[in-house]
Order: C-alpha cells, then structure tokens, then sequence
C-alpha cells in the first residue's frame, strides 16, 4: 500500500493553558523549538515519510500556525474547529471526508520522527493491526499527569486517563482503518476509561474512542516512541525538547557543514562539527566548546563563549565576552552580548544586552536589564514546585528555571527566585526580588524608604 493511500489529520486548535505563559500570543504547536516552529517539524517529518495529503486542524491562535508554516503552505490544507471540544471531534473535523484507507492522526505538540511516524503506521499498512497508537515510556514523569497505556507484546490492551501507575504514556499519533471512523463519531465526549474519582473533563478525548475500539475487541498495535521524543505540555517540555531537537540536528549530519560565504577568524578556538547557514561570521577569540548550529547571517563575535551544541538564531548577534550554556538556544535577531551569560532557550528578538544572568525560557522580544538574574539554586538543594492551571506539580527538570513570557521585561538589578513565571505584557521592576509568578499585564515595583539625616564636617569632629 502507498503512502498516497494515507490522510494526515494535524490537530493543532487547543489553547495550549497548562504550558502558561507561552500560548497567551500563540497556538502551542507554533512554540520554536531550536528555532523552527514545532509543527513546521511535524510536517517536514510527515513529508519525509511520503505522506502528502495532510489537513492542519486550527481554532485558537490560528494565524500563529499560519505563519509557523508559510514555508509549508502549499504542503497543507487547513480546517476549522470552530468549537474546541476535543481531540476526537477536532480529527473529525478533518478526516470526516477522506476516502483514504488508513488515517493518520498527528497531535500538533509532540516532537517525533519520521522513525515514529513510520513505527505507527506500518503495522496498520501491512495488516497486522486494525489501529496503532504510539506510547512514550513515562521515565522521570509523574504517570498521573498523563493517559497511561498498557502495553502487552506490542500490543495496546488498555487505556486509562490520569492513571496514578503504569509504565507507557499515550504520545500523540495514531493510525486507524478509515472503516473505524465511527469510533469517533460516537465517543461520549467525556472520558470513562479514569480511575474511580478522576474527575475528567467533559470533552471528546481520542484516546477514549481508541480504549473503546480495545473493549470491542478491535487489535490496536503500540508503537513504542523513539528517545528523542517530547510532549510539549508545560512549560519546562520547552527546554526538554529543545535538547532533543538540537541532538536530532546532529545525528542528521556526519560533518561540517560551513558555506562559502561564511568568515571564520584564526583567533577563534573551534571544537566539534559546525552546522552553518549562509554569511555567518564568528570573529577573533571565540571559543566554541563541542559543536554549533548557526542560522544564516548569525554573528557571534569579539569573545563571546559558546557552550556544546548551543544554538544561534538568523540574524542574531552573539558578542563581547558573553557566554551561553551547553545546548542554549538564542533565537533569530536575539541579542546576547557584554558580559551575559545565559542558559536555556530564548524565543526571537529577545535581548540580553549586558552583565545578567539568566536561565530559563524568555518569550519573543524579552528585554532583559542590566544585571538581571534568575535565581537556580535553592538553600536547601531542592526543586521548586509549580502551580499549573492551580495543581502542584514537581517537575523533573527545569523545575528552578526562571520563564518569562512573550514581551516582558526586567528592569536593572532584577532577581528572579527558582521556578518564577512571568505572563505575557509584563515588567518586572528595578531591585525587585520576585518570589511569586507574576500575572500577565502586569508591572512589579519595589518601593523605597529613603531616611534623611544631617551630615557634614562636623560629624568627623573639625
């Protein structure tokens, strides 16, 4: 069976909360990732499998997606759900139609290869299974925060939401027999398959139509994830992904990929492969420790430190002693320079201009004041725990990170306590120590209180 014989559903129309405070100026699948737009990935990764008939399911923040795929524009065509009542019904939306044989089902926040996509697909191609549902093995994630699979043999043989066990996760792609549509037509639109007392919300959740083709008997194979794989489903998922994304970017190539057009000073001191775009400049004394992704017309100059695999954004300007972390991310026309040092991933235009330092996640066009700083260590040595649409929750990394949303700003001498978050159109003040996360629209001021007392020569006794 051809590839042709296949049609694509990308869901990508839900509004993104729990990953606050980066989906209040977009739709979560246009968040970058190393500088591409997750779905633009999705869709590179899908066309690369020879599959071309592809709808891109939008409702919340649909111009982000737009955009995050003008590139691809002739690759997709788009679909409205006008209501967002779920992810069965936001696949209906897009296949309802389709006379392919096999439909494919891609969740617009998940980061996956081609080797994923093929995983899930090929069972269902070659007839061995009526569906197939890719599973990610839960690691260092709490099995509560996600819908758990039971995995037996290569089989799926349950699915149950929020399950407090369990070893597999549910990861966001899956293939069924177009005979089978109807499984979604006629999900309840709230989850049964839940533990006594888990408290589902009322909307069409796929995995509900997919633990309903398991009860009837239906043979659902699972197809296990490979290690790059990531959930974007909180905010801290966006250094993890980027890391993924970054060693992706490296295993695709086997040496130095530096165009013509490029200018490297003798000064600098290269270590590892460099993956450059055109008219990149890396000038006298830079040092790159182990490996580099520079977009096109990036500079990275006069001293500045950049740690294994880090990242460098089209047109950025990376300069002046600064110094980035291992697999830190400056984003296109960003700004790290005199003195900076950063860790973690910075969104496009973001600026850090001079002597801060920062590690996190910074929202597109973050303007960071001089001597800024985002706390990372805690006295007791511990993780700071997040509130997330109101749950507590301990992440299992990035949990003392700082993440600033998109346009925001710090004044001079800002400090950013472990795990702070900052909303979107938001400022936090001169000498403010920020303890709490910071709603969006917002502005935060410390308030001075100045005593005034005589003072003179006459108080050293002339």
């Amino acid at each position: 069976m051809s590839r042709s014989d296949v049609a694509v559903a990308v869901l990508a129309a839900g509004r993104g909360s729990r990953i606050w405070p980066y989906a209040t100026v977009r739709q979560k699948c246009a968040m970058p990732v190393a500088n591409r737009p997750l779905i633009a990935r999705i869709v590179d990764e899908l066309a690369a499998c020879g599959l071309r008939n592809i709808r891109v399911v939008v409702g919340h923040c649909a111009g982000s997606v737009r955009a995050a795929l003008t590139d691809l524009r002739d690759t997709v065509t788009y679909v409205e759900q006008s209501v967002p009542s779920g992810t069965a019904d936001a696949a209906l939306c897009a296949l309802y139609d389709q006379t392919a044989e096999i439909l494919l089902i891609v969740y617009g926040d998940v980061l996956v290869t081609r080797r994923d996509l093929a995983a899930v697909l090929d069972p269902v191609e070659a007839g061995d299974a009526e569906a197939s549902v890719l599973v990610a093995p839960l690691g260092r994630e709490r099995p509560g925060d996600w819908i758990s699979a039971r995995v037996e043999d290569g089989a799926l043989t349950g699915v149950e939401g929020h399950s407090g066990d369990g070893a597999w996760r549910i990861g966001g792609v899956f293939a069924i027999r177009r005979v089978h549509l109807h499984y979604l037509e006629d999900n309840p639109g709230v989850m049964t398959s839940v533990p006594v007392g888990g408290m589902p919300p009322a909307e069409a959740e796929l995995a509900e139509s997919i633990s309903r083709m398991i009860g009837d008997g239906v043979a659902v194979a699972a197809a296990k994830a490979g290690p790059t794989f990531v959930d974007l489903d909180k905010p801290w998922h966006i250094l993890g992904a980027s890391r993924q994304a970054i060693a992706l970017a490296f295993e695709s190539v086997a040496e130095d990929v530096v165009p013509s057009t490029c200018r490297i000073h003798d000064g600098a001191e290269i270590n590892g492969r460099l993956i450059l775009g055109e008219n990149v400049v890396i000038g006298n004394r830079v040092v790159v420790k182990d490996g580099l992704i520079a977009a096109a017309a990036a500079r990275i100059t006069n001293g500045a430190i950049l740690g294994a695999g880090a990242v460098v954004g089209r047109e950025a300007a990376v300069r002046d002693y600064c110094a980035l972390s291992e697999c830190a991310v400056v984003g296109d026309h960003g700004i790290v320079a005199h003195g900076a040092e950063f860790a973690g991933v910075m969104f496009d235009r973001a600026y850090l201009y001079h002597y801060c330092e920062i590690s996190g996640v910074l929202g597109s066009a973050v303007d960071i004041g001089a001597a800024t700083v985002c706390g990372t260590l805690r006295f007791d040595d511990g993780v700071t725990p997040h509130r997330i649409k109101g749950r507590r929750e301990c992440p299992p990394y990035g949990a003392n990170a700082s993440y600033l949303g998109d346009y925001t700003r710090t004044g001079v001498n800002a400090m950013l306590m472990p795990g702070v978050k900052v909303g979107c159109y938001s400022c936090v003040g001169p000498g403010v120590v920020l303890y709490d996360d910071l709603a969006e629209r917002k502005v935060v001021l410390v308030r001075q209180e100045l005593e005034f007392r005589d003072w003179g020569p006459e108080k050293y006794g002339w």
